[in-house]
């Protein structure tokens, strides 16, 4: 009996949830809230912050790769990903110097994506078979409460004024226990499925590619305001405990959407849900360049926290949909197409930083990216298959 159906859908999203909270509200994004103290205690640059997002990004590349090519089970992935993220957050703590810092922004990024993808396909395997797939809503929510969790956080430390690497630690620790909670259930869930068929030279089809191909331009379309929504705030605002909400508020946003999502869109193609959110992301990317003061920002950190783990939930759909037993190796080359976009977004501002409008032109550009990628979705012959068949 395959361990889908032995897992209930509750232990699924227990394993799930934070999971995917230590990988990318952890792993991915702790560095967001506490660029603005790295700034303020450690002289931390614009430009320097450029490249530390980079360098986490070209990490969960190489991660996401590395599950396209290697192809490991999910809960090998998963595993490895975990003590990863647990282990470079840590390590952030305990040192001040920028070369080693990029050393372990890099290592988190290739944990992270090793969870994102072994998280993914183990989790919503098990809920399909349990006939649970709407539960995914539970599971995509970690990433907001770890968005929360880290930006929290951060706020408590800023407004004591004490320096970042307390943050650092804290958060090395949270992700150190998710690790330990979740790994015998991801241990006993796999000891009991049939074995892991590898799937490296299987080809992707049109279909594959199209989806690929628009996941990228999300990866790209979000990445600026999702890296720099809270040095934005700290240039309106001067008081930590006004700009160190920015986070929270993203992650809190994001949490809830996928819950909704999945209560209020569970009968809708994952594609048109895809395409929407990916419009309504583009507007919270424009926000800030409309009129830049706290009302856009709460706008763009509502629109984007609350469209982009949406998105994230429904291309792992229907990667699923497309690919079906094979679709670990699809959600590893979308996340993968993710990757290379996101990570041109914080080179892109690195170049352009010796400017206080650095932010604009690369948010201009993300913003179209987000609509021609919704409109691809809607309007390939294959899109409408796709909805026509829900």
């Amino acid at each position: 009996m395959r361990a889908a159906q032995l897992v209930s859908p509750l232990v699924a999203v227990a394993v799930g949830m934070p999971g995917l909270a230590a990988a990318m509200g952890i792993g991915r994004f702790a560095f967001t809230p506490l660029m603005p103290l790295m700034q303020e205690h450690a002289g931390l640059t614009l430009a320097q912050g450029g490249w530390l997002a980079a360098a986490n990004y070209a990490g969960y590349l190489a991660g996401a790769l590395l599950s396209v090519f290697a192809n490991p089970t999910p809960r090998t992935g998963a595993r490895a990903g975990l003590a990863g993220v647990a282990l470079f957050t840590l390590a952030m703590g305990l040192t001040a110097d920028f070369a080693w810092w990029l050393l372990w922004r890099f290592l988190a990024g290739v944990a992270s994506a090793l969870v994102l993808v072994g998280i993914s396909a183990w989790a919503l395997q098990r809920l399909a078979h349990a006939e649970r797939a709407h539960w995914a809503g539970w599971v995509f929510a970690g990433v907001g409460v770890g968005i929360a969790f880290a930006g929290f956080a951060s706020l408590v430390i800023g407004v004591r004024g004490t320096g970042p690497s307390p943050g650092w630690l804290l958060l090395g620790a949270a992700a150190t226990l998710i690790a330990l909670l979740t790994w015998q259930q991801l241990s006993v869930a796999q000891s009991a499925s049939t074995p892991h068929a590898p799937m490296r030279t299987q080809r992707f089809d049109a279909d594959a590619w199209l989806l690929i191909g628009c996941y990228g331009t999300f990866g790209f379309g979000y990445i600026i305001p999702a890296t720099f929504l809270p040095s934005l705030a700290r240039q309106l605002l001067a008081d930590p405990a006004i700009f160190g909400w920015a986070w929270p508020v993203f992650g809190m946003a994001a949490a809830v959407s996928t819950i909704a999502a999945s209560l209020m869109l569970r009968n809708a193609a994952p594609r048109k849900v895809w395409a929407l959110c990916q419009v309504v992301m583009a507007v919270g990317v424009a926000a800030p360049l409309i009129a830049p003061n706290v009302g856009m920002l709460l706008v763009a950190a509502i629109a984007i926290g609350g469209t982009f783990m949406v998105l994230t939930m429904a291309g792992m759909q229907e990667a699923r949909r497309v690919a079906g037993d094979a679709a670990p190796r699809l959600i590893a080359a979308m996340t993968a197409a993710f990757a290379m976009g996101q990570l041109l977004g914080p080179i892109v501002v690195s170049v352009l930083s010796s400017s206080t409008h650095a932010l604009r032109a690369p948010s201009i550009a993300a913003a179209v990216l987000l609509i021609a990628g919704a409109a691809i979705l809607t309007t390939s012959r294959r899109s409408q298959d796709a909805f026509s068949s829900i």
